[in-house]
């Protein structure tokens, strides 16, 4: 048995059986993967997969098992990869980061520039996604580090910390008639068109919970991933926004939108980062999620990959 045949293995579940798709990711023939996986089984003396033909239907149940020592295996030999990276460059290498799209425009430019100037030799690249992406390119081993609020903390595979907490605020121009409300109430903004996050994005649970426990509906008329746009709209005069507070940080203190604190509407909210249970972490790993918070540290950091929760609390 070879590395090779995991790969196939490994990138075959992944493509949902589609040897085709397989083939196309791992850049190799569709009859090269399909007879590996013959040869893998036969060695093994177990079918690995149920087949119809010439397809794949589904995973057998020694194939769970054999899929689990896999994922162990190629783990640990990415990790050999990264130990001889760490010890042949020391301080050059790439550190790729998953992040949604609040934490890449507001959070992460003050780190990577620091972290750029202390170690000009490490090449970045940053991926943005949904929380679901970001934990997924984690597991994946696209990133080193994620950055998100929501999902990183449910995932088995992956240990989480609290980065920083942090709070919507309500936007508007500064002539709309709720500036002059101090507190504003969840009845109040559900009388007015409000402009906020998708779904999956920036804490919108929260804003929906909120309104679901009052038995209230909002009037959403513009959802968006991106802040600045939830901005643009809200100067255009289309409503009212709710954005992550920091994206109000480099507004003008007499521009033309004013926010609002809604911490006691909706609450707070923590930004997680996470990391794959069980990578290697590279000291330039450690060093950038020691820039991204004081909260961070390399031996923090260290103790919680050790540990067994999914999460790890400071």
């Amino acid at each position: 048995m070879n590395l090779h045949q995991f790969r196939f293995v490994q990138e075959a579940v992944r493509r949902n059986l589609n040897l085709t798709e397989t083939a196309k990711a791992l850049y190799t023939s569709q009859p090269g993967i399909s007879k590996a996986i013959l040869e893998l089984e036969e060695e093994l003396g177990v079918d690995i997969f149920v087949r119809h033909g010439k397809r794949l239907k589904r995973v057998t149940e020694p194939g769970l098992e054999v899929l689990k020592s896999v994922e162990i295996i190629l783990r640990e030999v990415a990790n050999l990869k990264r130990i001889g990276e760490e010890f042949s460059k020391q301080d050059a290498g790439r550190l790729s980061i998953a992040a949604t799209h609040t934490q890449a425009r507001y959070i992460l430019p003050d780190a990577v520039a620091q972290l750029s100037k202390r170690l000009p030799k490490v090449k970045i690249s940053l991926h943005q996604g949904t929380p679901e992406q970001v934990a997924q390119m984690l597991l994946d081993d696209t990133a080193d580090i994620g950055i998100a609020t929501e999902s990183l903390a449910d995932v088995e595979e992956l240990v989480t910390l609290p980065c920083y907490e942090w709070q919507h605020v309500i936007v508007m121009p500064h002539d709309h008639a709720l500036a002059a409300v101090e507190r504003p109430s969840l009845e109040q903004l559900a009388e007015l068109p409000l402009i906020s996050y998708q779904p999956a994005f920036t804490g919108r649970k929260r804003i929906d919970q909120a309104f679901a426990q009052r038995r209230l509906t909002p009037n959403i008329v513009l959802e968006a991933i991106d802040s600045d746009v939830i901005k643009t709209y809200v100067r255009s005069g289309l409503g009212v926004g709710v954005v992550a507070e920091m994206a109000m940080a480099s507004e003008p203190p007499n521009g033309e939108l004013i926010s609002k604190p809604a911490a006691h509407l909706f609450g707070t909210n923590t930004t997680r980062v996470a990391f794959r249970r069980g990578a290697y972490l590279r000291s330039y790993v450690l060093t950038f999620a020691e820039l991204l918070s004081d909260r961070l540290s390399r031996h923090l950091i260290e103790r919680a990959m050790n540990s067994t929760g999914d999460s790890y609390e400071l």
